[in-house]
């Protein structure tokens, strides 16, 4: 029996709207690692309610989550009572071949993981 590895392989996707300017611009490609957990203020792909977001994700003291753009013209999403997923962290931003990596699940404030 051959077991299929391709669920944890990283996979790019191209920015296509201004809602995470401006650290990651429109048209810019980001690589993602395929995961079910993150850290506070990581970067994630997540299904809320079916459909799929590119944002940051937050926890805040007081335990409830959601999905924030970083540019702020655009409204939070709150996970608490939604249907969610995290399926994925970014490990990675390409701009014109300037390239940045992140930790996958460790942001820079060393908050812990959901």
């Amino acid at each position: 029996m051959t077991q299929d590895c391709s669920y944890n392989e990283l996979y790019p996707l191209q920015v296509l709207d201004d809602s995470m300017e401006p650290e990651f611009p429109e048209k810019c490609i980001i690589v993602i690692e395929p995961a079910e957990v993150c850290a506070t203020g990581a970067y994630v792909i997540a299904t809320v309610n079916g459909e799929r977001w590119f944002r940051q994700f937050v926890k805040g003291d007081n335990g409830e989550a959601r999905l924030v753009a970083v540019n702020s013209s655009y409204s939070d999403i709150p996970l608490e009572g939604a249907s969610y997923k995290i399926e994925g962290v970014i490990v990675q931003r390409n701009v014109k071949r300037d390239i940045k990596h992140y930790k996958p699940y460790q942001p820079d404030n060393g908050v812990e993981l959901q």
